[in-house]
């Protein structure tokens, strides 16, 4: 069986991967100023970035959840991955062939479970594109003409189509080397009375896609009569398919999601197809159920939560439709966005729309959205007798709890004034009062809302420090504290721009950083070969200071240090020498304070000589602690 990867294949592939172009395939990205960028961390719930990439330094570091590392550990994180599977994944995209230190290089070795499993996906998506050109698969080019796509939808899609046979596409897969096992895990196969069979055949089938573009899965749409399955069969849940976890058409959409800061949800997959070809290419569409929690934290990854961002859901006008609206309105609040429903006329899907009234139909079907609330709000209101006023009282008392939870203020004063007219009540600052009421009452109580602050975990430095006892090299952590604050800088300083404070940083002993935190990463900077390593091998400086580091908490602290901006935003040898003085310095005017402590408890009666040797120790660090003050860095 093969060994490790090599090393040196492995700092190639960290150095061959930018971490920002690995990072936006999952969220957008925002400058940040100084080279880093910003946004909504993919490991934890939050409202405003905290969660920001170095490219310059191959680091993401979240300053919220604490979460960081290296491109490697990105990845590993966020598709729950092995160091293998992820160098093997890494250097498939950077072209790299990787070596391995025992039994040489072999491709089917080692190779992780979600490797092997994308691999076989992908396989069959290609598999399933070819077979749509066969004779058998003309009832599948037929209903895709019908519906008003061509073949060269078919193909942008990667739509296919899988022979009615049993096995063929089983015995295609196991000519690539792929085993059976591998094919029952995938959901591509299914057990049979004399082994596995396809689990769809005979069937038009959609790829279905994460965020990054893998083929994770499919989705198999019924052709023929005598077909006894369902409508639509959908990969079963496997390792690597979750189908609360995967947006159809994301990986086509993602980037006009980013930039326009709008979604547009659909039901099907041949309304998202229909969606793009007119124009609306924010479209995507969930797989077999109903859109939900984790879908949002995909949608919010990707809008930002700023003011302008909005999320359209598009349903049929029927019984049906409004009750999945409602559905998606109870999630409303879990986005900072502002959520939108468009009601198809006559019931018909984005999908019939094209076909019967063109393209320009359904890029106006998304235009003349209606407000999500104020859909809800004239749903619940519909339910009641507003010719009596005990019905708009009724009405009034189940509405404006709707309206009290807008988040934003503005949108709730004009959406309570709207309810007062909807409801035919003339008193509208009643309405209003009542709306702000219980939007106080709701504050009160403690709720939160989407706009709460997030509780935080203690940060790395924090968990280093004690939480406020003393440490072995003085007190715990306290950004407050100018020492500590400039200890900060000039490790940051140290980790990111080493060839500024190097050599004179070598030369600091441990105990001139006076918050522990601070000090382990000293050592840990030391134990690594000091910032001249980061002069000399800049390339893989840094991997080396967080390998070197004793345990992860500390890891963490060395990715923080080196991902945060540096508090001036013009970094040169002047800042850097400052840094450098003022740590210094202050190292000085505490040994000074406790040879003054030394000298006083010695007395008048102390060994002359003793006396002598304190007193010229403090006269050279008086002199020595004035040069600093006059000379600055070049006392150093």
């Amino acid at each position: 069986m093969a060994g490790r990867i090599n090393d040196d294949d492995v700092k190639a592939v960290r150095d061959a991967v930018p971490i920002d172009a690995v990072v936006s395939e999952y969220l957008q990205l925002r400058s940040a100023g100084g080279g880093n960028f910003k946004g909504l961390c993919p490991f934890h719930d939050e409202k405003s970035p905290s969660f920001q990439v170095s490219p310059s330094k191959g680091l993401f570091h979240c300053f919220g959840c604490q979460e960081g590392g290296d491109t490697i550990a990105f990845v590993m994180k966020i598709d729950h991955l092995s160091f293998s599977e992820t160098v093997e994944r890494l250097a498939a995209l950077a072209g790299i062939t990787l070596r391995y230190e025992e039994g040489g290089y072999n491709p089917t070795h080692q190779r992780g479970e979600r490797v092997r499993l994308v691999e076989a996906h992908k396989a069959a998506a290609e598999f399933y594109v070819e077979q749509l050109d066969s004779a058998e698969a003309e009832i599948g080019r037929k209903f895709l003409a019908e519906r008003g796509f061509e073949q060269s939808a078919a193909h942008h899609f990667g739509v296919g189509y899988s022979p009615a046979g049993w096995d063929h596409l089983t015995r295609y897969l196991r000519g690539k080397g792929f085993t059976d096992k591998e094919l029952t895990l995938s959901g591509i196969s299914q057990e049979g009375r004399r082994g596995p069979i396809d689990r769809f055949r005979g069937r038009l089938m959609w790829p279905i896609r994460d965020i990054t573009g893998e083929v994770v899965g499919f989705g198999a749409r019924k052709l023929r009569d005598d077909d006894n399955g369902p409508k639509y069969l959908n990969t079963p849940e496997t390792p690597i398919y979750k189908k609360s976890q995967v947006l159809y058409g994301i990986d086509l959409a993602k980037k006009e999601i980013a930039k326009t800061s709008k979604a547009v949800v659909v039901e099907g997959y041949t309304d998202v197809m229909a969606c793009h070809l007119a124009g609306v290419t924010t479209a995507i569409a969930t797989c077999g159920t109903a859109f939900g929690g984790d879908h949002i934290k995909i949608l919010r990854r990707l809008l930002m939560d700023h003011a302008s961002a909005e999320v359209v859901f598009t349903f049929d006008g029927d019984a049906a439709g409004q009750k999945a609206a409602l559905r998606a309105f109870e999630d409303d609040q879990k986005f900072a966005a502002e959520t939108s429903i468009a009601i198809t006329p006559g019931g018909m899907d984005p999908c019939d729309l094209r076909l019967a009234q063109g393209d320009a139909a359904v890029a106006s079907l998304v235009e003349t959205r209606t407000p999500l609330f104020e859909f809800a709000i004239r749903h619940v209101v519909s339910r009641h007798n507003l010719e009596t006023p005990a019905g708009r009282a009724a009405a009034l008392d189940e509405a404006a709890p709707i309206v009290a939870n807008i988040k934003n203020i503005a949108i709730q004063h004009e959406s309570a004034v709207q309810l007062a007219g909807i409801l035919g009540i003339m008193d509208i600052q009643f309405v209003v009062k009542r709306v702000a009421q219980l939007a106080r009452w709701a504050r009160d109580r403690g709720g939160r809302g989407p706009n709460a602050p997030q509780s935080r975990r203690p940060t790395p430095a924090q968990d280093l420090g004690g939480g406020g006892h003393q440490g072995p090299s003085g007190p715990a952590l306290n950004l407050r504290s100018p020492a500590h604050r400039t200890e900060r800088e000039l490790l940051k300083l140290a980790l990111q721009r080493p060839d500024l404070v190097s050599p004179a940083f070598d030369a600091y002993g441990i105990d001139e950083f006076t918050a522990p935190p601070y000090a382990t990463v000293r050592q840990t900077i030391d134990d690594a070969g000091g910032a001249e390593q980061g002069v000399i091998d800049p390339s893989d400086y840094l991997t080396r200071v967080r390998d070197t580091a004793p345990n992860d908490t500390v890891r963490a602290l060395v990715t923080e240090l080196a991902v945060e901006a540096i508090m001036r935003k013009t970094v040169d040898d002047v800042y850097a020498g400052i840094q450098l003085v003022q740590v210094r310095l202050r190292a000085v005017e505490r040994r000074i304070l406790d040879v003054q402590g030394t000298f006083a408890r010695l007395g008048p009666s102390a060994d002359p000589e003793h006396q002598a040797a304190v007193q010229s120790e403090l006269w050279v660090l008086q002199q020595y602690g004035e040069a600093l003050r006059n000379n600055g860095a070049a006392a150093l």
